[in-house]
């Protein structure tokens, strides 16, 4: 049971205003049920946590919370004393760091968020909060993205025939109404056999025209010649040219036949490279024939494996608040893993001498300084 700290606490300092924000989607979260502020909130922490909890507690949602910034704006400790503060303050039940993973098809990406608890909540809690903002972000209707207008495409409006408003004629324009001579007719040309006219070409309408060339532009790469060309960016050994990635095309094609996806290409043809490639489309193309993945049967899934959620489904991932491990909200009680959580019980039982020995380090003291008073 924690036990309320009567030393005068350190207050915290103002979140200045021009306190930097993360980027869209990252940084601090607050979670719902907290109580009002007041006066005696983090009473029941030791000094350190206090301050620290008061100035975040104090930050707007959206703001900054990499260790690096908080010990930036907090100048009494480091990076490692507030590592440490936030970490209490995890296993406190104050905080919880998360990872989400927002769009869609290719371009799924992780970010990385706070949750924030002004009132200190057990893990129950925390399991539950975190599974109903998970199946909120799993059932919230993305927007499809919208296809930019092509004029090309784009039919010509015509204006209605009502609208036309003729062009009135001037009066020193108008025609002259009064009769004229009749031209001259001109003599009949002789009689003989006509010269037949070569027939002229239809020209093309400009809306076939126009479709004929969008017709001929690049299809989009396909996912296997994306894969290829993400190798240079992971590891700089196997940088392949466009020739080199539409060569090796069809056999990375293979690959996503057979139910992989981009992300285990590039782990399998990056895994336990050499010191250096000599020719990376050759060790490339090696690779693609030698660590091909077997046929899958239809409908078979591994033992021990649920059945892969949908594409459209998010995932939230709770992280180590002292290592950045990954894992499910029920798997990191305290916001720790379990390695980080048996060195933090080591840790809080080396802090807490045990009750016996407090009374043999009196008794020994005791007894020198007896023994200095003697003649």
């Amino acid at each position: 049971m924690a036990t309320q700290h009567h030393s005068s606490a350190l207050s915290a300092p103002a979140v200045p205003a021009a306190y930097p924000m993360a980027k869209p989607g990252y940084g601090k979260r607050s979670a719902p049920g907290q109580q009002p502020r007041n006066g005696d909130d983090f009473a029941l922490l030791p000094t350190r946590e206090r301050y620290v909890a008061g100035f975040v507690d104090h930050l707007p949602d959206g703001a900054a919370m990499s260790v690096k910034q908080l010990a930036k704006e907090l100048p009494l400790y480091g990076q490692q004393a507030i590592g440490t503060a936030l970490k209490a303050l995890s296993v406190a039940g104050h905080l919880r760091r998360v990872r989400c993973s927002v769009g869609a098809g290719d371009e799924t990406r992780w970010v990385f968020r706070t949750f924030w608890s002004r009132t200190a909540h057990d893990n129950e809690w925390w399991n539950t909060y975190l599974a109903t903002e998970d199946a909120t972000r799993a059932t919230a209707p993305t927007a499809p993205p919208e296809a930019p207008a092509s004029p090309s495409l784009a039919a010509p409006a015509e204006a209605p025939a009502s609208t036309a408003v003729p062009l009135r004629t001037p009066p020193e324009a108008a025609p002259d109404t009064t009769p004229a001579k009749a031209p001259a007719v001109p003599p009949a040309a002789p009689a003989g056999p006509a010269a037949p006219s070569a027939p002229s070409a239809p020209a093309a309408p400009p809306a076939l025209t126009d479709l004929a060339a969008l017709t001929a532009r690049p299809a989009a790469p396909s996912p296997a010649y994306l894969a290829l060309a993400e190798l240079g960016r992971k590891d700089i050994r196997l940088a392949l040219s466009a020739d080199d990635c539409a060569a090796l095309e069809p056999q990375a094609a293979a690959w996503f036949d057979r139910g992989v996806d981009a992300e285990y290409l590039i782990a399998a043809l990056t895994a336990g490279l050499p010191a250096q490639v000599d020719c990376p489309p050759r060790f490339v193309r090696r690779r693609l024939a030698d660590k091909i993945p077997p046929h899958r049967p239809a409908g078979h899934s591994s033992p021990g494996t649920s059945t892969p959620a949908p594409s459209g489904a998010r995932r939230l991932l709770v992280e180590c608040t002292d290592c950045g491990r990954p894992g499910q909200p029920e798997a990191l009680p305290d916001g720790l893993c379990r390695p980080c959580r048996a060195a933090h019980s080591e840790s809080r039982q080396a802090t807490s001498p045990d009750p016996a020995e407090i009374a043999a380090v009196k008794a020994h003291m005791a007894n020198l300084r007896d023994l200095l008073k003697a003649p």
